[in-house]
C-alpha cells in the first residue's frame, strides 16, 4: 500500500466506481478503498435477506414464507435506467453490458386522484388514455409531435417558441393544455421532482421529454431498465473495468485520515500505512466536514407477495405520485420489481417508495404510495441526509461526489460524474474517450 497513485478514490459506490474506471482507463494509475466489506456504499444491494434485517436493527429472522434469504437482492436506492441515458451509453461504450443482463421495465403509471394511469406517450396510447377527455387528447398528440419534431437547428420546427426565452408555461398555454396534462407531462415524462421548471426555459423539458420518448421507443414497455440481481450489480461492473486497467481493489479498509499539506491531499492513511496520491475522489461520508447538507429523502421497503392493483399484474413498473395531487412540493416515487429479476424469492415483489422530506413524521408523507401496495408483508423505513460537497476541490484536490437523490434514474448521478470529471481533468467528459481497447479473459472467451 506504500505506494504511489495519481487518483485514489474512497467508497465504492456506483459514481466512485464509475469514476474509478473511467480515470483507469485514461491510463492513471488508481487505488480503490472502501471500509465496508461489499460493494457499493450507499448504493448496493443487500443479500441474504437476512442481512437487510439486521441492517434496519429488525428484531428475530425472517419469517419461511419469505423463502430463501438467498434468494433475495435488496436495493437501498431504488432507481432505474433510462434506456437511451447517459448511464447506459457509459455502459455501452465501457462495454461493461458484457458483465449485466438487464430486463424492462413492464410499465410506468401516473397517479390521479386515488386512482393509477398508464403514462401514455405515443400518439396512439395518447388517444386511447383515460387520463384526458377527447378534446385534451388531441392537443396533447399535437404537443408530442411538436416536441418530437422541435430542432433548435430548423426555426421551421419551433413554431414560433424560443428554446431559451419561452418558459414551458408558454409552451403549455400554446397547446391549451390543462392542469392535469401539465401534471403528467412534467412530472411522468420529463420527470421533474417540483414545478420550478414551469418558469423556466423550455428546451431543457423538451430534451427531458425527447429522452423518455426515445427511450420508450427502443423496448416498447416502459423506458426504464433495470439489471438481474439487482443495481449492486453496476458499481462491481465498473470496478471490473477498472481492474482491467491495473487498477486497484481493497475492501474492509478502515480510512484512518486523509493526510493534507499546505491544503492540498498528499495521500490516505489505512492501517497504519499511507498511500500517496495527486487527487482524491470520495462519498460524502469520508469527508463530513467538507459537505453541506441540503436536506433529507425518506425510502420505504415494501416486501409484497402480489403484483400492485390496477398494474395489469405486472412484474415491475415504476409509479409517479405528482405533488400537487397529494399536496406536496415533491413528487412520490414507487419502483418495483420481483423474482423475475432474480431479486426477491419466487411469486414475492420489492417495492420502494421514495420521496424528499418535507415533515416531522417522514414515513407518513408516503402514506399516498403505501396505500396503494396494501396489503404489505414487511417494512423497512429508512432517513437518508442529503449532502452536497461545500468544498469543489480546485486547491485540495479531493472530490466529493453527492449524495444519491430521490429520482428514480440515474441521469442526475451521470450529471454529477460528469461535474467531477471536468474539475478533476479541466476538459469536458467525452464519452468516446471512455471506449475500451483491453479485453479481460472472460471478454475474449465471450467474444468467440
Amino acid at each position: 500500500m506504500d505506494e504511489e497513485y495519481d487518483v485514489i478514490v474512497l467508497g465504492t459506490g456506483l459514481t466512485e466506481c464509475i469514476l474509478s474506471g473511467i480515470m483507469s482507463v485514461k491510463g492513471k494509475k488508481v487505488l480503490h478503498m472502501d471500509r465496508n466489506s461489499y460493494y457499493g456504499a450507499e448504493s448496493a444491494s443487500i443479500t441474504p435477506l437476512e442481512d437487510l434485517y439486521k441492517r434496519f436493527s429488525l428484531p428475530g429472522k425472517p419469517p419461511e414464507a419469505m423463502g430463501k434469504g438467498r434468494d433475495w437482492s435488496v436495493d437501498l436506492i431504488p432507481k432505474f435506467l433510462m434506456a437511451n441515458g447517459q448511464l447506459v451509453r457509459m455502459l455501452l461504450i465501457t462495454q461493461v453490458t458484457r458483465y449485466l443482463d438487464f430486463k424492462v421495465i413492464e410499465g410506468s403509471f401516473v397517479y390521479k386522484k386515488g386512482s393509477i394511469y398508464k403514462v401514455p406517450v405515443t400518439e396512439t396510447e395518447a388517444l386511447a388514455s383515460s387520463l384526458m377527455g377527447i378534446f385534451e387528447k388531441r392537443r396533447f398528440r399535437n404537443f408530442l409531435i411538436f416536441v418530437a419534431n422541435y430542432d433548435v437547428n430548423d426555426p421551421k420546427t419551433m413554431e414560433g417558441v424560443d428554446p431559451n426565452t419561452s418558459t414551458m408555461r408558454d409552451v403549455y398555454k400554446k397547446f391549451s393544455l390543462g392542469q392535469d396534462v401539465m401534471d403528467f407531462t412534467g412530472h411522468a415524462l420529463a420527470l421533474y421532482r417540483t414545478d420550478d421548471y414551469l418558469e423556466q426555459p423550455c428546451i431543457d423539458t423538451i430534451n427531458r421529454i425527447k429522452l423518455y420518448s426515445e427511450s420508450l421507443a427502443r423496448y416498447g414497455k416502459s423506458p426504464y431498465l433495470y439489471p438481474l440481481y439487482g443495481l449492486g450489480e453496476l458499481p462491481q461492473g465498473f470496478a471490473r473495468l477498472s481492474a482491467i486497467y491495473g487498477g486497484t481493489y481493497m475492501l474492509n479498509k478502515p480510512i484512518e485520515e486523509i493526510v493534507m499539506e499546505n491544503g492540498k491531499v498528499v495521500g490516505v492513511k489505512s492501517e497504519g500505512e499511507i498511500a500517496r496520491c495527486k487527487q482524491l475522489i470520495c462519498d460524502p461520508s469520508y469527508v463530513m466536514n467538507s459537505v453541506s447538507k441540503v436536506g433529507q429523502v425518506v425510502r420505504i421497503i415494501c416486501i409484497l407477495s402480489h403484483p400492485i392493483k390496477n398494474t395489469g399484474d405486472v412484474n415491475s413498473c415504476q409509479i409517479i405520485i405528482p405533488q400537487i395531487q397529494v399536496n406536496r412540493k415533491h413528487d412520490i416515487y414507487v419502483c418495483m420489481i420481483s423474482s423475475a429479476h432474480n431479486v426477491a424469492a419466487q411469486g414475492k415483489y420489492i417495492a420502494i417508495a421514495s420521496s424528499v422530506v418535507e415533515t416531522n413524521d417522514p414515513e407518513k408523507e408516503l402514506k399516498p404510495a403505501l396505500d396503494l401496495l396494501e396489503p404489505i408483508e414487511q417494512k423497512f423505513v429508512s432517513v437518508s441526509d442529503q449532502y452536497v460537497p461545500s468544498d469543489l476541490g480546485k486547491d485540495s484536490q479531493v472530490f466529493i461526489s453527492r449524495t444519491y437523490d430521490a429520482t428514480t434514474h440515474f441521469e442526475t448521478t451521470c450529471d454529477d460524474i460528469k461535474d467531477i470529471y471536468k474539475r478533476m481533468m479541466g476538459t469536458e467528459f467525452d464519452f468516446a474517450e471512455m471506449e475500451r481497447t483491453k479485453n479481460d479473459i472472460f471478454g475474449d472467451a465471450g467474444d468467440q
